[in-house]
């Protein structure tokens, strides 16, 4: 009796009519295309956020090879051995060696210069190009989930108006579900375009720090060719500055330790005789 007593409880408990399944299956195709929508530029925009990021970040340590071994190397073709292959830094390189080359060839030396500033400018947009890929996606993701998730809230509250209409009063179980429909719509519009607008802005600025050491590398590459390899990065030459002053100082301080400790091994003696009065000094040295 307990049994059947709980069964007629369970089965006389209300069922939940307006959830997120009942809501959609009430807008029908339409609210399932929409949605169906959103989700594609939900997954594009994150799966372009997390493989721009690790490209970004692959090239900003690949930077660290830049100061740690490419610069140390006697020639530039030396250098470029250093670097790993395919990499952004690497296409820098290349491409200024071969329009060295190309330099070799010309007997205008100014235009020879706008050649080879103009081989590595061109080096750099190619790489500024290929970060960029995807970011055009983040920012229309951006501007339009938002209208994608109004136009389920405009066919949703249309709905709801039908059903007052037909039913001729606007009583909750009529409106419930299309209102319902319409709000969710909006949230999943914008849950859509707010990450895609935050991605898009770090990204960007994220490109603009390996634009400017882009800039800066191929600038010391072209002062780099043209010098004979004699000018190098401002950081480079700093640290050779302070590892020879290090080296200067260290001298020093050797000779006067030496100094020092042979003076404190000297012993001087002084006497006076007693039948002349003549003092004598006698110094002597122990190593």
């Amino acid at each position: 009796m307990t049994l059947n007593l709980l069964a007629a409880a369970g089965g006389a408990a209300p069922q939940n009519q307006f959830g997120f399944l009942e809501a959609m299956e009430q807008g029908g195709i339409i609210a399932w295309s929409i949605f169906g929508v959103l989700v594609i530029m939900s997954v594009g925009s994150f799966y372009i956020l997390f493989t721009k990021l690790l490209e970004q970040q692959k090239v900003m340590n690949q930077y660290k090879n830049v100061h740690s071994g490419f610069w140390r190397a006697n020639s530039i073709k030396e250098g470029a051995g250093k670097l790993e292959k395919n990499s952004a830094w690497r296409q820098l390189v290349d491409d200024a060696v071969n329009g060295e080359e190309q330099h070799s060839r010309m007997n205008d030396k100014l235009e020879a210069h706008d050649w080879l500033h103009g081989t590595l400018a061109r080096s750099e947009a190619s790489v500024n190009a290929k970060l960029a890929g995807g970011l055009p996606f983040l920012a229309s993701v951006g501007a339009t989930a938002p209208f994608v998730g109004l136009l389920g809230t405009v066919i949703g509250i249309y709905r709801a108006l039908i059903n007052i209409g037909l039913a001729g009063s606007a009583s909750i179980d009529k409106v419930a579900g299309p209102v319902g429909e319409a709000l969710i719509m909006t949230a999943i519009g914008l849950l859509v375009a707010v990450p895609a607008v935050l991605a898009y802005n770090w990204l960007q600025s994220r490109n603009k720090r390996i634009a400017e050491m882009l800039s800066g590398f191929s600038t010391d590459l072209l002062a780099n060719i043209n010098s004979g390899g004699s000018i190098k990065p401002a950081a480079m030459t700093a640290a050779s500055t302070q590892q020879a002053g290090k080296a200067a100082s260290t001298a020093p301080a050797s000779a006067k330790a030496t100094t020092g400790a042979a003076g404190a091994s000297r012993t001087t003696t002084t006497s006076t005789s007693p039948t002349t009065g003549t003092t004598t000094s006698t110094t002597t040295t122990k190593r």
